[in-house]
């Protein structure tokens, strides 16, 4: 026990004084016993550098789906995986339905306001809904694209729409437990940076099954795509589908896992994510959360606020029992 304490305080201090953990020492905390003394300091420590990296504010980023389809990419952790039979007929959002929606999503006081559509979504109609939401919303309304793949001519087209970021993650079982190979999410990483599109990414979605070599180096390559924001999100297990039977990581561990993931990230980087909200999250170093509406990956209701969805008010509360005070006004993470 007296060694572990040592070891961790050790790698705290490293990663306080803006030196990057390398791969043996993310392997080593990934293995660690959540439950130690040990893995106490380090939520401890994570927790701190999430504070003084967000200047003691939290962020809550509000989430659009604009469809649903059986989508062919077929994602084993997906609801809307052709093969897991979830959602078998499609539905989208109409323009006017999308702004709407985002003009709604905007009132309640989000810091930034996210459309996402699935990888089979035609991204020119992505891109147009994208310019027609920017320009009903307040100029000063931070929007970010959650969409499938693109070229750097994808990435200049979502920038002129006026996105200022985007969402994109090398996911836990990329290439295995989805047909996409991880080269390709590297493209689009590189597309955005070229675009001018900041990056947020996170290690995700997290099965008991995955091993601590696995999170290290998903970690990694968030690291090295110099995000504005990283973290840890469990995967949420879709009733009938073949990952089921692995079960879910429990919020007490998956705080444990974002705490390390803030750690490897360094004090730059601003932000830190977990999903779906909790306080132990944001106890260990999670200061974003997502408020979700339309369509949603997770679940299998086809209206997410009427499912596992949660709302900017029930996050805020959920962040405030955790202490922390919500940032007022847009994003600083991709500001």
């Amino acid at each position: 026990m007296t060694e572990s304490i040592f070891k961790v305080r050790d790698l705290v201090k490293k990663a306080a004084a803006g030196e990057l953990l390398d791969r043996e020492d993310l392997e080593y905390l990934f293995r660690l016993d959540h439950h130690s003394p040990a893995g106490g300091l380090l939520m401890g420590a994570a927790d701190e550098l999430s504070r003084s990296a967000g200047g003691g504010r939290a962020e809550i980023h509000t989430q659009i789906g604009l469809n649903l389809a059986p989508c062919p990419r077929n994602c084993r952790f997906c609801a809307f995986a052709a093969v897991n039979g979830v959602f078998r007929e499609k539905s989208e959002l109409s323009p006017e339905e999308a702004v709407e929606m985002a003009r709604r999503a905007e009132a309640e006081g989000p810091n930034a306001v996210f459309l996402m559509a699935t990888a089979d979504y035609s991204f020119g109609r992505f891109v147009e809904i994208g310019r027609e939401i920017r320009s009903r919303l307040k100029p000063e309304t931070v929007l970010i694209a959650n969409v499938g793949d693109f070229d750097e001519q994808g990435g200049r087209r979502l920038k002129e729409a006026g996105f200022a970021g985007i969402y994109h993650a090398v996911r836990l079982g990329e290439g295995r437990d989805t047909p996409i190979p991880p080269e390709k999410r590297l493209a689009t990483f590189r597309a955005a940076r070229e675009a001018d599109l900041r990056l947020g990414t996170c290690v995700e979605p997290v099965g008991p099954e995955h091993t601590a070599e696995e999170l290290a180096e998903k970690t990694l390559i968030g690291r090295e795509a110099r995000p504005c924001y990283s973290g840890a999100a469990r995967r949420i297990s879709i009733p009938g589908t073949s990952l089921e039977n692995h079960g879910m990581v429990s919020e007490s561990r998956m705080a444990y896992l974002v705490a390390v993931v803030r750690l490897a990230m360094g004090p730059e980087v601003i932000g830190n994510c977990t999903h779906e909200p909790n306080v132990p999250g944001a106890a260990a170093g999670a200061n974003l959360f997502w408020a979700e509406v339309g369509s949603n990956p997770r679940d299998t209701s086809a209206e997410t606020s009427k499912g596992r969805g949660l709302g900017v008010e029930a996050c805020r509360k959920i962040l405030e029992e955790a202490d922390y005070r919500v940032l007022d006004g847009p994003s600083k993470i991709y500001g």
